[in-house]
């Protein structure tokens, strides 16, 4: 199984990112909680300072999230058991 993973990311109005995979298939996640993301989550300008990075996304304070946790909402199916694309926001 390729591993499925961030290509691309876009910082959109209200907090949220799409997400650009490998796959080609397009998401759109909404998950930033905990202590890191509090500087991100009040400031729409630091929010949209997000970008790609190592097959995830990251932000300039350090902050970043698990590729997997994006994609599938925590660790992906095993093998043969994967749908062709993650769940769709």
């Amino acid at each position: 199984m390729a591993l499925l993973r961030i290509r691309e990311v876009k910082a959109l109005d209200g907090f949220k990112l799409r997400l650009a995979l490998t796959d080609g298939s397009v998401i759109e996640p909404r998950l930033l909680v905990g202590p890191v993301f509090e500087p991100i989550r009040k400031d729409p300008a630091v929010f949209a300072r997000v970008r790609g990075e190592g097959g995830t996304v990251v932000w300039p304070n350090g902050a970043d999230l698990c590729p997997d946790v994006l994609i599938w909402g925590g660790a992906p199916p095993e093998e043969g058991l994967q749908p062709a694309h993650p769940p769709r926001a």
